[in-house]
């Protein structure tokens, strides 16, 4: 069974599963969700608890053991498992099937993982987990989403805040899901029970955002410049090898280059996007993203990522800043191009230059 992470509180509100599995790309909400169901299990008299964590040379003979021998007094008890590296092996797998078979009905196992890829949701021992009991998949906001999803958590302590100061503390703890959380408690903190002011978020509000290379993909389909500014600054600032922050911005141009030419040549997007490995909701992404791009700027912007690869690997005399040379590139993607989301790439640009 399938739960979204806003239908928990409603869940634990009747009769527990034996079951749950905790999972995803959010500590946070993971933990958070975690907590929730320890706190319902004790309301329901699960009186004694365990803790396993699956290390390596973990007994797997401990869960049945712990999930099939009730205490002396008769109390149920919560077995809380924790895979910390998201793979149980071939003896846990077999170990958690075993006990989707046999449950005991006066325990409850709560499972957590972190993210897990695909294979790993796929595999026997996880659709195992899932059809046997309840599975959460935390995963963090985006960032055209935090916003309201930080509004959510200043709503449950009596707070409001204007939709301006929501994206400007968006933009600040973006990718950092548990800054956001400690910038949220320091804001209830600071300020009374009513309507923050943006002003009020811009003075407390420290730049907590931790950025990844997917992000920046993102941001260049997106055409959303300033955005993509902010998230090379970032990745600058926290030491990301250039030459991974070319190649992930040149196999994204390379894509479009090569879905462009095959949408104009009238082949269809399924089969394009099967060839070019574009799956989910990056097809649509894609698809706007080459028809709003001009070929002559995608040309130009290969021949710019040809000249930052050697910039970025230290073979070329050329003068200025390899990371100043990035943003160009996205700028030369977005050139005159229909959907591009802002123009402040160009003014962002002096950022580079230390």
């Amino acid at each position: 069974m399938l739960l979204k992470g806003e239908q928990l509180a409603a869940h634990l509100e009747g009769a527990l599963k034996r079951l749950y599995v905790v999972y995803g790309d959010a500590p946070l909400l993971v933990l958070e969700a975690a907590d929730a169901i320890r706190a319902a299990a004790r309301a329901h008299g699960y009186a004694d608890r365990e803790i396993l964590t699956v290390l390596p040379g973990f007994d797997w003979g401990t869960l049945a053991a712990a999930t099939g021998n009730l205490s002396l007094f008769g109390s149920k008890t919560l077995v809380d498992l924790r895979i910390p590296g998201g793979k149980p092996g071939k003896e846990g797998s077999a170990a958690l099937a075993e006990h989707c078979a046999r449950m005991h009905p006066e325990s409850l196992l709560l499972i957590t993982l972190p993210e897990l890829d695909w294979k790993e949701e796929k595999a026997a021992w996880f659709t195992a987990l899932r059809t046997a009991g309840v599975v959460l998949k935390l995963d963090a906001p985006s960032l055209a989403e935090l916003p309201g999803w930080i509004a959510g958590r200043l709503a449950r302590q009596r707070r409001e805040a204007e939709e301006e100061g929501l994206r400007f503390m968006a933009e600040r703890v973006e990718g950092n899901l548990l800054a956001a959380h400690q910038e949220i408690q320091k804001l209830t903190l600071l300020y009374p029970v009513g309507k923050l002011t943006s002003a009020q978020i811009r003075d407390a509000v420290l730049n907590v955002a931790r950025y990844r290379v997917d992000d920046l993909r993102e941001a260049l389909v997106a055409g959303d410049l300033a955005r993509l500014a902010r998230t090379l600054e970032g990745l600058r600032q926290e030491g990301e090898a250039p030459p991974l922050v070319l190649w992930a911005m040149a196999e994204e141009i390379r894509a479009l280059a090569r879905l462009k030419a095959g949408l104009q040549r009238g082949g269809a997007p399924e089969s394009l996007f099967r060839e070019l490995h574009i799956w989910g909701v990056r097809q649509g992404q894609m698809r706007r993203a080459a028809t709003a791009i001009r070929g002559k700027n995608l040309q130009a912007a290969l021949k710019q990522a040809a000249l930052l690869d050697r910039a970025s690997k230290g073979l070329s005399g050329g003068s200025g800043n390899v990371w100043e040379g990035f943003l160009r590139l996205g700028l030369t993607l977005w050139e005159g191009a229909e959907g591009r989301k802002a123009s402040a790439g160009r003014r962002a640009a002096p950022g580079f230059s230390s």
